[in-house]
């Protein structure tokens, strides 16, 4: 399992919210929703995206934005188009001034607009729940990440703007599956472009000897590592393996892996039928004391109070 995937793989999409705008001008969205990760896309046409603390981003066809919330921002077809619609978290649709919204409409499946033939069609697919697991990721983002369609060739955006209209039984799995490659699709692309500046653990995954650690450490975080044994593994000197991980991860193998370990149980955590010590077992630590102990420490509330505070 890469790094992207590992760190991915807990929470994926599930039942995203995932919608086909068609457009006409003039029109504009504020967007107020708190969601951790957008990821919009253009079938057709152009818009513009704009925060509170940055300028505008022209966005033509083909291209694909990532948006990293929880920071309210606009898309608007030009920067000057003052917001006709807010939309806030749980996806509730109004005006600016609160009122009930009259000027967009539904036009099917998952569709809606101003104009069933608007110049623009942009896809919009938002992550609602904050993964812990994601963390690692989504801190490296800057607010806004644009990937330009004439810089890679990629049949995605096509290929969910066609299953996004359609209401077939297992369609909303289908949908969450094209956003997650769509999504790593696109930060594989960013990371890759020059001047870009992938964080350490995924410019280490290159390394023959950290690229490999990483690679044990994310697969089987229950296992009782140790730098020695980790070292072993992968065929070099305990000495060697802790400096060499550190100056390219950025920090001791076994602070990445107590900070990994705590991701995935705050992600498990989040299992209606999980307990803290089937989590616990799951992650590496021997008990469910151990895990609160570490789980307190590094978040400041206990397992059960972090569960109890995580939106159903």
């Amino acid at each position: 399992m890469d790094a992207i995937a590992s760190l991915l793989d807990g929470p994926r999409a599930h039942g995203a919210f995932l919608l086909r705008s068609v457009l006409a001008p003039p029109w504009s969205m504020r967007i107020e929703d708190q969601a951790p990760l957008t990821v919009v896309a253009m079938v057709r046409g152009h818009a513009w995206i704009t925060s509170d603390t940055s300028a505008a981003v022209r966005l033509d066809q083909g291209d694909v934005a990532l948006v990293r919330g929880p920071d309210p921002y606009s898309v608007a077809d030009d920067p000057a188009t003052p917001p006709q619609v807010v939309i806030r978290p749980g996806q509730v649709c109004v005006t600016p001034d609160g009122r009930e919204l009259t000027g967009m409409t539904e036009q099917g499946v998952r569709t809606w607009g101003n104009s069933p033939d608007g110049p623009t069609m942009l896809l919009t697919g938002t992550y609602t729940m904050q993964g812990e697991v994601s963390q690692p990721l989504l801190g490296t983002l800057p607010p806004l990440v644009v990937i330009p369609g004439e810089s890679w060739d990629s049949p995605l955006v096509p290929l969910l703007a066609a299953e996004i209209v359609k209401n077939d039984p297992g369609q909303e799995a289908v949908l969450d599956r094209l956003l997650d490659l769509l999504l790593i699709a696109a930060l594989r692309e960013w990371f890759a472009r020059p001047g870009a500046e992938p964080p350490g653990w995924y410019r280490a995954y290159r390394d023959p000897v950290v690229g490999q650690a990483l690679q044990l450490l994310h697969n089987s975080p229950a296992h009782p590592w140790t730098v020695a044994s980790l070292a072993a593994r992968v065929g070099v000197s305990r000495a060697a393996l802790a400096r060499r991980f550190a100056a390219l991860v950025g920090e001791p193998p076994m602070s990445y892996l107590t900070e990994w370990r705590l991701s995935l149980a705050a992600d498990l955590l989040r299992e209606p039928d999980a307990t803290v010590g089937a989590v616990a077992r799951q992650v590496g630590y021997g008990s469910s004391f151990a895990l609160s102990t570490a789980f307190k420490r590094s978040r400041g509330v206990s397992p059960r109070q972090y569960r109890m505070a995580v939106p159903a």
